[in-house]
């Protein structure tokens, strides 16, 4: 199964860099669908717009409706549920009446379960009694495969960030690591929201953090040749990898000319390192890129 995510694509009508957002965000789009073979969906891990503004999502939906195949969102802490509900509401895949937008994929070979993380008062995240409990009620639903679960908060610290904790509270981002750990079958926890490309575990789970889309809201020491390049994962789940399968993460770069030579960053499941690196620049990236926690 290929998973082909993307993030933090804050659209918004009145900044400056509006074009660049939306350019941004169509590039990668694009890109996703030249891929082969083509992914199985396309999962955007939130903060699609920057102000939660209706049409700010129309714009959003114009964009991803150029993807070739389904796609899924959640919402991230610039989401407004009320106008992203409106916005995907006739997808069918969650709830439009639900008081969050979560909801669990079981048509794959792996279980892709979203959990909302919004928190209407704030920009870190919020994961409460309720939550935890609706998310054990998902994981313990089927034991018989494996689960990725996306949420737009990472649930562990981002040293490189400007802020490690990406939760309102300590408590709530280890409830969260309890749920996610009441089950070996989850083996994959796949976020957002720090604009930058880390990784980190839960207990024994892997848990990745892709860049922003939006390249001018991205962090981190980029070659002056990539500043401009969105970049967005592909998750590649193998189920010959390892007794209950695995997943690898790429990091690819979407090339202003030919897409053909986009660069990978190959990140094996079992241990959370970097596996290998291919593609003419690599050597000059690899001295760069967040997924190194180089800065």
């Amino acid at each position: 199964m290929i998973i082909a995510q993307i993030s933090d694509t804050h659209i918004a009508l009145d900044v400056p860099d509006a074009g660049q957002r939306i350019a941004d965000f169509e590039r990668a789009i694009a890109d996703i669908n030249s891929l082969d073979p083509a992914p199985d969906v396309i999962f955007h891990t939130g903060d699609v717009v920057h102000n939660g503004r209706a049409e700010e999502y129309a714009e959003a939906v114009r964009i991803l409706d150029k993807g070739r195949v389904p796609v899924f969102v959640i919402p991230g802490n610039k989401d407004d549920r009320a106008n992203m509900r409106v916005a995907f509401a006739d997808r069918g895949y969650f709830d439009p009446n639900d008081e969050f937008i979560e909801y669990t994929l079981e048509d794959y070979p792996v279980r892709l379960i979203a959990v909302d993380t919004l928190n209407t008062a704030s920009n870190k995240g919020d994961f409460c009694v309720e939550r935890a409990r609706r998310l054990a009620e998902r994981i313990e639903a089927d034991t018989t495969k494996p689960i990725a679960v996306f949420a737009h908060h990472p649930p562990f610290m981002v040293q490189v960030g400007p802020e490690p904790l990406n939760f309102e509270t300590p408590e709530m981002v280890e409830r969260l690591r309890r749920t996610l750990q009441r089950s070996t079958n989850v083996i994959r926890v796949i976020s957002g929201h720090v604009h930058r490309g880390t990784a980190g575990h839960v207990g024994e789970i892997t848990a990745t953090v892709m860049p922003s889309i939006a390249t001018t809201l991205r962090w981190g020491e980029y070659p002056s040749h990539m500043k401009d390049l969105p970049v967005y994962h592909i998750h590649r789940f193998d189920p010959d990898f390892g007794p209950a399968g695995g997943f690898s993460t790429e990091t690819r770069i979407v090339e202003e000319a030919d897409a053909q030579e986009a660069l990978e960053c190959v990140e094996t499941c079992a241990g959370g390192e970097v596996a290998s690196w291919t593609g003419k620049t690599a050597e000059g990236f690899a001295r760069h890129a967040d997924w190194s926690g180089s800065s």
